[in-house]
C-alpha cells in the first residue's frame, strides 16, 4: 500500500511509522524513527496520555524529562492512522501481546512490515511472539516480521548514548532494509537470521536478571553476580539449543550483551524487580513500586515450563520460579549452592556444554 502516488511506503523518504505501545521503549523508539525522518504515531492505551502528549511533545509517564520531535504524534488503539504506515512497531508487554495485536490486525496496512520490541514469550502458550504476529496479522504482513533485540535500555537510546542492537528475521530482504532504516551514528544495527535464537535470548535473559537483582538485594557482590551471569548464560545456550537455536547466538548482542546490561543496569526493570523481591515484597508490589512491567516476572514460569518440555535443566530460572511462588530466598541460593559438583564443559562443547557434563 502507497502513503501518496508514486511513493513506495517501504522507502524511508516520506514513509509513515506506527509504534503500538506507549512505554519507556515505544517512546525512545518513536523518537529514533522520527529522528530517521519518519512520520511517526505513537498509538498508546488511554487517550489522556495520548492528548498529553500531542500538547506536551512529552510523554506524563514514561522518559517524561524527554522533548519528543515535532514528528511524533500520538494516538490510541481506536483512532490512529495505521493503514498508512509503511511500518508497525509492537512494544507491548508479553501478557497482553496477543490481544493488543488482534486489535490492531484489522486496521493494519496489509503491506506494512512488522517489527517486534517485546522480549518474552507468551504466557499460555510459550510460543516466541513473531509467532504470535504470524498467526494473528494479514498477510502478506505476516511474511514480513523481524524482531529487535540486544542491550536497547530506552533511557540510553532516547538520550542518543552509543548502542549496538541485534535485529533478526527469516527475510533477508526486510532485515537489510530495516538495518539500513534504522541505522544511525548513535544506533548501530547488526543482523542475525537466528530468530528462535534472538527471541529465546532476550525472553531468558530476563530471568536471570531477576536473580542478579535478588543478589544485589541481599547484598552479595560481584563473585556471585559474575557467577550468575555466566551460569545463566549457560543456561539460556542449552534451551535454545534444544529448540533449534544457533549456539553462536548466545555470544553475541542478543545473548551476552543483552544479558551483562540486564543483569547489571540502573535502569534494569528485571534487575530492579529481583532486588526489591529480595528486600521483602511480592512480584505485583515490585511492579506497583517501579511504576513499570518487569517482563522477567511473565516470562520466568514460561521460560521454566518450556525448559520441563524439552527436558533442559535451568537450576536457577527453577529457584527463579520458587522465589517468585513464595520461596525463600536465601533458601534458594543455598539450594543452588548446595547442588552437587559439576565439570563446567568440556573443550569443544559449546556455550552451553553438555547435558552430561554441563547441567548447571
Amino acid at each position: 500500500m502507497n502513503n501518496d502516488p508514486g511513493t513506495d511506503s517501504r522507502s524511508a523518504s516520506g514513509m509513515k511509522a506506527s509504534v503500538v505501545g506507549g512505554g519507556s521503549w515505544g517512546t525512545a523508539f518513536a523518537r529514533l524513527l522520527a529522528r530517521a525522518g519518519l512520520m511517526t504515531e505513537l498509538i498508546c492505551r488511554r487517550p489522556e496520555q495520548a492528548e498529553a502528549i500531542n500538547r506536551t511533545h512529552r510523554n506524563p509517564d514514561y522518559l517524561r524529562e524527554l522533548e519528543l520531535p515535532a514528528g511524533v504524534v500520538a494516538a490510541t488503539l481506536t483512532e490512529n492512522r495505521l493503514r498508512e504506515a509503511g511500518l508497525a512497531v509492537i512494544a507491548i508487554p508479553s501478557k497482553a501481546y496477543r490481544n493488543v495485536v488482534m486489535q490492531i490486525s484489522a486496521c493494519l496496512n496489509p503491506e506494512a512490515a512488522v517489527l517486534s520490541l517485546t522480549k518474552g514469550l507468551e504466557p499460555e502458550t510459550l510460543k516466541r511472539l513473531s509467532q504470535v504476529l504470524v498467526e494473528e496479522l494479514p498477510r502478506p504482513a505476516a511474511g514480513r516480521v523481524a524482531v529487535l533485540s540486544g542491550p536497547n535500555h530506552a533511557e540510553e537510546v532516547a538520550l542518543d548514548i552509543p548502542t549496538a542492537t541485534t535485529l533478526a528475521s527469516t527475510d533477508p530482504e526486510l532485515a537489510r532494509w530495516l538495518q539500513q532504516l534504522l541505522s544511525s551514528d548513535s544506533f548501530r544495527v547488526y543482523i542475525n537470521k537466528d530468530l528462535v535464537g534472538v527471541e529465546l535470548a532476550a525472553a531468558t535473559k530476563n530471568v536471570i536478571a531477576l536473580a542478579a537483582g535478588m543478589s544485589d538485594g541481599l547484598g552479595f557482590g560481584d563473585n556471585t553476580k559474575a557467577s550468575l551471569i555466566t551460569r545463566g548464560l549457560a543456561e539460556m545456550a542449552r534451551l535454545g539449543e534444544a529448540l533449534g537455536a544457533d549456539p553462536h547466538t548466545y555470544y553475541g548482542l542478543a545473548g551476552m550483551g543483552d544479558l551483562i546490561a540486564t543483569c547489571t543496569s540502573r535502569h534494569s526493570r528485571n534487575r530492579r524487580a529481583g532486588e526489591l523481591i529480595a528486600g521483602g515484597l511480592t512480584p505485583a508490589e515490585a511492579e506497583v513500586e517501579m511504576g513499570m512491567v518487569a517482563e522477567g516476572l511473565t516470562s520466568a514460569p514460561a521460560v521454566c515450563a518450556l525448559a520441563r518440555t524439552h527436558g533442559v535443566e535451568m537450576p536457577i530460572a527453577e529457584q527463579v520460579c520458587a522465589v517468585l511462588e513464595g520461596k525463600d530466598v536465601r533458601r534458594a541460593v543455598a539450594e543452588l549452592m548446595q547442588r552437587a559438583p559439576r565439570s563446567e564443559g568440556r573443550a569443544g562443547s559449546g556455550i552451553s556444554g553438555s547435558a552430561e557434563s554441563d547441567d548447571g
